[in-house]
């Protein structure tokens, strides 16, 4: 089946609109390091880099947002933080220790970066900035995933009913991504389902994988979804979906590729699931997401953007991304 790879505990996604907000998260980060086990010191740290970060996105952003969830790998235990705002950007050689105006976002970046175990940013002037960091124990080096994938609930739901999940195979990665019907607490458990599948599925036959899932999510609402097969080792992605999960190929040399999904409910109504199969160039980002996010993004339209998963994840959910729907992106790089 290959190796799982863990998807941690989306705490919340908290609206920085006013300056109380900063504690609110800071407080939330704390009880989950302290469920995780990490030391007193570390969230200590951890606290400072969440205050400066939550704090700025409310002086000096516009519409700044930020996600706090637990990531996990071999066992071990940390906190991801992802902040987003539409602007005003800034220039990033700037914006660090002792750097700040009105016209930026002055987040402190070097005590950013010295505090977390990695950080990642991008921002364009008028376009507004996405930050994502990670904090794992100290000492512990965490083994880097080519692949992040963000949801959001539709604005007055508490959970998400789109979902992603990943497993490693011999050639790269399997990723799936689906959308519950509906949305609230039926459609998460469509979504919890078709993860459990996932996972329990036989192979790496996107096909076959999609199959298994509709097979064993009867008695659920149903879902749309889509599987993908991103062997970067063989220049290749195997792809089958059904419903309305739209997935693409993209890379720096050649225009926007869209894989194709055939119509249907998985779990309730289908055709025969057909497997599709593009070139992945070694640059390449497969890219799939629900119909919460619309269709009009072009990464060509973000200078200098160096392609990380996260912060592409981030920007697409952010430009992308409508308020009306659950909305779920995942963005897997081609690797090697």
């Amino acid at each position: 089946m290959g190796q799982v790879i863990p998807v941690g505990e989306v705490i919340g996604w908290f609206r920085v609109d006013e300056a109380a907000t900063a504690g609110t998260v800071r407080r939330a980060a704390t009880e989950a390091g302290e469920r995780l086990g990490l030391p007193e010191a570390r969230l200590g740290e951890i606290a400072i880099a969440i205050q400066e970060i939550a704090g700025n996105l409310h002086k000096h952003a516009d519409d700044g947002s930020l996600l706090l969830r637990t990531v996990v790998q071999d066992g071990v235990g940390g906190l991801e933080v992802v902040a987003v705002d539409s602007g005003p950007g800034m220039d990033v050689s700037k914006s660090r220790d002792g750097y700040s105006t009105a016209g930026t976002l002055g987040l402190g970046l070097g005590a950013i970066e010295r505090l977390a175990t990695s950080s990642r940013i991008y921002s364009y002037p008028g376009r507004g900035t996405v930050l994502a960091a990670r904090f794992w124990p100290k000492g512990f080096v965490a083994d880097p995933v080519p692949a992040a994938g963000l949801t959001r609930p539709i604005t007055g739901e508490k959970v998400c009913g789109d979902g992603f999940a990943l497993r490693a195979t011999g050639y790269g990665l399997l990723a799936m991504m689906c959308d519950g019907l509906g949305h609230g607490p039926l459609a998460a458990a469509a979504t919890e389902a078709a993860v459990a599948a996932f996972h329990a599925a036989d192979g790496s036959s996107p096909a076959a994988v999609v199959e298994t899932i509709h097979r064993r999510i009867g008695h659920t609402r149903g879902v749309a979804v889509a599987v993908a097969a991103v062997e970067g080792a063989l220049g290749t992605v195997r792809f089958a979906g059904l419903g309305n999960i739209s997935g693409h190929v993209v890379s720096r040399d050649a225009p926007r590729r869209t894989m194709a999904s055939l119509p249907g409910i998985a779990g309730h109504n289908r055709r025969t699931v057909r497997e599709f199969d593009y070139e992945l160039p070694p640059d390449g980002l497969v890219v799939m997401h629900s119909d919460g996010l619309t269709e009009r993004w072009d990464l060509d339209g973000y200078p200098l953007l160096d392609r990380d998963p996260t912060v592409v994840a981030a920007l697409l959910l952010r430009d992308a991304g409508v308020r009306r729907d659950d909305a779920g992106v995942l963005v897997v790089a081609a690797g090697e």
